[in-house]
């Protein structure tokens, strides 16, 4: 079914410049454990990346549409997070998913680290 939508999503491209990616995740990041770092998805084997891009800003509506829809088709065969630098503003939800169970901890740091929340321009953890 997966396979399916991505032939169904690859048909339905609104540009030459959106596409999806598959990166493989193997070797090293299988060999280190999901808490001994922020990234908790150490069972994953691919990274999916969809990348909605058009340099005409008036076909923006129909290129984000594009891609909150495939993502959210192909969501429910996926983890259920994501890897941080390839997100978008997509809120707190996602930023917790993104670590899962690592998320509390993280939190932690944050608040003993930067409790005044300096660094947020980011997919941010908010302090503890």
């Amino acid at each position: 079914e997966a396979i399916d939508l991505h032939r169904q999503y690859a048909k339905q491209l609104p540009s030459v410049h959106s596409t999806m990616h598959l990166y493989p995740i193997n070797g090293a990041a299988h060999n280190v454990g999901k808490n001994d770092t922020a990234w908790n998805y150490r069972e994953a084997n691919f990274v999916q990346v969809i990348v909605g891009v058009d340099p005409d800003p008036a076909n923006n509506p129909r290129t984000i549409a594009w891609s909150k829809e495939y993502w959210r088709k192909l969501h429910p065969y996926s983890a259920g997070g994501a890897y941080v630098n390839m997100m978008m503003d997509e809120g707190q939800e996602r930023v917790q998913a993104a670590y899962r169970d690592n998320y509390a901890r993280l939190a932690q740091i944050k608040a003993k680290y930067d409790p005044q929340n300096l660094f947020r321009m980011n997919q941010n953890i908010k302090p503890a």
